[in-house]
């Protein structure tokens, strides 16, 4: 399932993307200002995820302390470094781009997630590493708003680990 979903999000036309991108970065700064988010974590688009840099620039603008997620050991949660819109990047070992001097902090209060597929139920189905539900099962644990295309929302079974999203946030709606 995660081969199929992956392609038909690489499948989409450059100009859906940018509409949907665009559509979805307007949900994310509607929904942060009705909720009041003053920190969130932010996520760098890989493998044709919705690109929110635009929006992540107007949050930073507005005040919004953004992190962005940093992995510094396999099989355990994600570590978060301090992150500002147009600061130098590197990638780390996985080939993610991450800040070129981390600012480790603890988790952030409200947390973006990228979703390669979602269900009804509001589980996310990722690419199998588990960085997301494991960080998400410790206490205190973030407010999180998932984020994916429309189209990628897939029948699926969960597993025990899976921990459901508060929200999602497609081009056409909010879970």
């Amino acid at each position: 399932m995660r081969k199929a979903l992956l392609a038909a999000r690489r499948a989409l036309p450059d100009a859906t993307r940018v509409t949907w991108d665009a559509a979805i970065a307007q949900r994310l700064l509607d929904w942060c200002a009705q909720e009041n988010v003053e920190e969130l974590g932010v996520y760098w688009p890989l493998h044709g995820e919705p690109d929110l840099h635009g929006a992540y620039a107007q949050l930073a603008t507005c005040g919004v302390q953004l992190s962005l997620p940093v992995v510094l050991e396999k099989h355990a949660p994600l570590a978060f470094s301090d992150w500002t819109p147009g600061e130098t990047m590197v990638k780390d070992g996985m080939g993610v781009a991450v800040p070129a001097r981390l600012r480790l902090r603890p988790a952030p209060a409200t947390l973006l997630v990228p979703c390669l597929g979602f269900n009804e139920e509001r589980y996310r189905l990722g690419y199998g590493g588990g960085y997301y539900d494991r960080t998400l099962e410790h206490a205190p644990r973030p407010r999180t708003l998932g984020v994916a295309y429309g189209c990628l929302k897939a029948s699926f079974d969960c597993g025990t680990y899976d921990i459901a999203l508060d929200h999602i946030v497609t081009e056409g709606d909010l879970l």
